[in-house]
């Protein structure tokens, strides 16, 4: 087995762990400084929105020796607006000027092919209207409301409202971090990049589910006992799908990876940069709250319930008691025979294993 494979087991048999939960207060602190930083970063640079969402003309020339620099000044000088230029992998310019209208299109696509040295006709010339821009930046806000709604309701059905709440949490999360990141980096925001927020949505809320779905499992009848609290199983049900996660999230990055860094940093592709670089931040970011927000933020709404707070108070005044006694805790309750102790950092003895079994 590899070592991977072995820290997977271990850490789903409970040999081995992290506390996410105990230190909960950490990434709730780290996520909020991150989200302060994004908020303001939009406050003060905003976005950098795309052609398509602000109306202007998009001229691609022919092949051309002319610098990415001297163009961006040549369109600059022929428009009166700020310019955009991308070298793109055939030789070929990009220009992208925003708030221009048909008339002074033509004006500034003349001046272009004089000032590149080229056939006006050979510079190709596309108008885009704010409208359009508009339409598609109204339907993928009404995508968005409806998708969150239907995952409130689907989670609040499948496990509670609680998870429902935890879950809109985190996604909110990851949206936030993804835009902040653009307006810090200072990428476009084109269509693609509204396809790329909408898609790592998915990505995110799966991760999140999958430690759901095992966090419910191994609850059932939690009541019934006195040697877990729900954070205890909550930390637990993040151990063991640990390595799965990490695992689906890498492999859901390398080739996203491969767009960004690749496809838009060496081949100069300005369409991949754009929906890569929400992919890569979303999925990083859906992996992290799915593991160190949304399961933390279940563990602290069920601890507030009633019998959670009375199941926790009968756990702590067990293990003190057992403490004073210097015994280790009774293993006489039904629930969970198999469970693990809370996880902590740090390995279990055989010898404690097998006393918690039959002790």
């Amino acid at each position: 087995m590899s070592k991977l494979g072995d820290l997977g087991a271990r850490l789903h048999r409970g040999e081995v762990g992290y506390d996410f939960i105990g230190n909960r207060r950490i990434w709730y602190g780290l996520s909020i400084l991150i989200t302060i930083t994004a908020i303001v970063a939009l406050a003060v640079r905003g976005l950098n929105m795309g052609i398509e969402f602000q109306g202007g003309a998009v001229f691609t020339t022919p092949k051309t020796t002319v610098s990415v620099e001297k163009a961006t000044e040549y369109a600059e000088e022929a428009s009166g607006h700020d310019a955009i230029v991308q070298k793109l992998g055939n030789g070929s310019l990009r220009i992208q000027v925003g708030g221009l209208d048909t008339g002074k299109s033509d004006q500034v696509r003349a001046q272009l092919a004089k000032d590149l040295q080229v056939e006006e006709p050979k510079i190709a010339a596309e108008l885009v209207g704010p409208s359009w821009g508009e339409q598609i930046a109204n339907k993928a806000w009404t995508g968005l409301g409806v998708f969150m709604i239907l995952v409130v309701i689907y989670l609040a059905i499948a496990f509670e409202w609680r998870m429902a709440v935890a879950a809109l949490v985190a996604l909110i999360h990851d949206l936030t971090i993804t835009v902040g990141i653009y307006s810090l980096v200072g990428f476009e925001v084109t269509v693609g990049t509204v396809i790329g927020l909408l898609t790592i949505l998915g990505y995110s809320l799966y991760d999140t589910v999958v430690v759901f779905d095992s966090l419910k499992e191994q609850t059932k009848g939690i009541t019934k006992q006195t040697r877990w609290t729900y954070s205890d199983v909550a930390n637990r049900s993040i151990n063991g799908t640990l390595v799965r996660s990490i695992n689906t999230t890498v492999v859901a990055l390398l080739p996203v990876a491969g767009l960004l860094f690749i496809g838009g940093g060496v081949l100069g592709a300005g369409m991949l940069n754009d929906i890569s670089l929400s992919l890569f931040v979303g999925l990083a970011a859906g992996a992290y709250s799915s593991i160190f927000i949304a399961t933390p933020l279940v563990a602290d709404l069920k601890e507030r319930e009633p019998a959670m707070r009375a199941l926790k108070k009968r756990v702590l005044a067990k293990r003190s008691a057992a403490a004073a006694k210097g015994d280790e805790q009774d293993t006489g309750d039904t629930f969970a025979d198999d469970m693990a102790e809370p996880a902590v950092v740090g390995q279990r003895s055989r010898r404690g294993r097998s006393t918690e079994r039959h002790g």
